[in-house]
């Protein structure tokens, strides 16, 4: 598998929400809707999800593994510094 692009969507409020990201996996699949979220330990991901519920929420597409998922944080993680310095 093969991360061919990745876009960043900064989000401009004062929750712990910082940017929403979109990729592009072997340019034939786009996931969109990942969030980059500022936790107690730093900088992670959400998968995209739908609520179930009232309090529920349910991954609509999430990784299998978590080296896979370590990928695509890396990937992210990485656009969303660049995009930070410029």
């Amino acid at each position: 598998m093969n991360i061919t692009d990745v876009r960043i969507r900064k989000i401009s409020n004062d929750g712990k929400m910082r940017a929403v990201a979109s990729i592009t996996i072997d340019n034939e699949f786009v996931v969109h809707d990942i969030k980059i979220i500022d936790g107690q330990n730093g900088l992670f991901i959400a998968m995209p999800s739908k609520k179930i519920g009232d309090d529920n929420f349910r991954d609509i597409a999430h990784p299998i593994c978590s080296e896979v998922r370590n990928q695509i944080k890396d990937h992210i993680l990485a656009q969303y510094e660049k995009i930070l310095e410029e």
